[in-house]
């Protein structure tokens, strides 16, 4: 063992890791592309996109100059009196490739954040239309939206990583998932759950907030974009907003720019993150509808009461603008497609498997849900064999790969997926 991972095993807490019997950890050297170095000498195709933010792969030239460009200029700057033109043309490039009609928007340093800033436009938004008593919040089962405890408190306190926290966080409703997968035809009674809960409660109810189509680390599940179009529907009939959270959904991963436009609908309010920046920094955004806007300044305060010190940070917006450049210019929708094709026929083998629950495909995202949870420090060893990266969860074992995957790539990224599965079995 380095004296870097023994120094790091003993003071370094790693996400969701003990520092008594602490995960096994890797020393990367270096990335390129959709390759992580790893100082041992292994070469790792990378199937999680850094946690779903790195969609050009990484140390991509473009994002490169960007950086260094604007570090000689101004790296930080307090965006409280002060603006500049990367934070104004981040804005407008949102504001242009977002669902019509989110006019406004709120940058933040991290996708919790973002959510914890749309939960308070939400509450503001209510008390500046005269609804003291809207301050809770309903969602959908086994959703997540991050992990300061605003974030918390909306996801499933049953079936996520925060359970042990329920009797400190404040009590929203929690209403049924739909079931319907979206290629199937719709079930009527996936809305029943959530209709029932908005007559019976939506006097207290600000906001339901969601994951639209795609729901994330909560089980990596795929729901009908029908749903979304009632949920919206009922919003609109008892005042309730919208939040839609799609941090990991949004900038292409599921086909469409946005999850929401599966569903042809724009949310109150939106909630943006992870691949922002291209995976290079911290970055996020709140966009709301101007309405929202004007509310929030009728309520007492007459200010969004939020302000992040790192709001707005030019080296970050500039990053960001740089990424969705390439985005926008680089054919996205097929890449995505053509990901979405070799997943498809490349995780299908997986399916014969005694050990596998069910595979599943939408996007630029692919899931074998094994029947029992895997051993994740061991499960990692093998992948790691195959000279792969990925980081399996609970009972999933999933891909998001970055957009400028190659099928060759992609078929080393499967095969290897499905040739572990099938050592597993024996």
């Amino acid at each position: 063992m380095s004296k870097l991972i023994e120094f790091d095993r003993q003071h370094v807490w790693h996400p969701y890791t003990s520092m008594v019997d602490p995960l096994p950890c890797y020393e990367v050297e270096s990335a390129e592309g959709v390759y992580i170095n790893l100082n041992t000498g292994e070469r790792l195709i990378d199937g999680m996109a850094s946690w779903w933010s790195v969609i050009h792969g990484y140390n991509h030239p473009t994002i490169n100059a960007a950086m260094n460009k604007q570090i000689d200029t101004v790296s930080h700057v307090m965006f409280g009196g002060l603006t500049h033109q990367p934070a104004v043309d981040l804005c407008a490039t949102l504001i242009d490739i977002t669902p019509q009609g989110l006019n406004k928007v709120f940058l933040a340093d991290s996708g919790s954040v973002a959510v914890e800033v749309a939960l308070k436009m939400a509450i503001q938004t209510q008390l500046g239309r005269g609804f003291k008593d809207r301050n809770r919040f309903v969602t959908i089962k086994n959703g997540y939206h991050g992990d300061t405890f605003g974030a918390m408190a909306v996801c499933d306190p049953q079936n996520s990583m925060h359970s042990l926290y329920s009797g400190i966080l404040p009590q929203n409703f929690f209403v049924e998932a739909p079931s319907t997968a979206p290629n199937e035809v719709y079930n009527p009674a996936d809305i029943n759950s959530l209709r029932q809960t908005l007559e019976n409660n939506y006097k207290s109810i600000a906001a339901l907030i969601l994951e639209p189509v795609v729901q994330g680390a909560g089980g990596m599940r795929y729901y009908h974009p029908q749903f979304l179009t009632e949920a919206k529907t009922l919003c609109q009939q008892y005042g309730v907003l919208l939040i839609a959270d799609e941090i990991a959904t949004g900038f292409g991963r599921t086909g469409k720019m946005f999850a929401c436009e599966h569903a042809d609908i724009t949310p109150d309010i939106l909630c943006l993150g992870k691949a922002i920046t291209g995976g290079y920094m911290s970055l996020a955004a709140t966009l709301c509808t101007d309405q929202v806007a004007i509310d929030i300044s009728q309520c007492d305060a007459g200010v969004l009461m939020h302000g992040p010190t790192f709001m707005g940070n030019p080296l970050a917006c500039a990053t960001a603008n740089a990424s969705l450049k390439l985005l926008v210019e680089n054919d996205w929708q097929g890449r995505v497609l053509n990901i979405e094709e070799k997943l498809l026929s490349g995780l299908a083998p997986a399916k014969a498997s005694p050990l596998v629950c069910d595979v599943r495909v939408f996007g630029a995202i692919g899931v074998i849900e094994m029947k029992n949870p895997v051993n994740q420090a061991e499960i990692q060893k093998s992948f790691i064999k195959k000279g792969l990266w990925l980081r399996p969860f609970g009972k999933l074992i999933y891909v998001m790969p970055q957009y400028i995957m190659t099928d060759e790539q992609l078929h080393q990224l499967t095969q290897g997926m499905c040739e572990v599965i099938a050592e597993l079995d024996g």
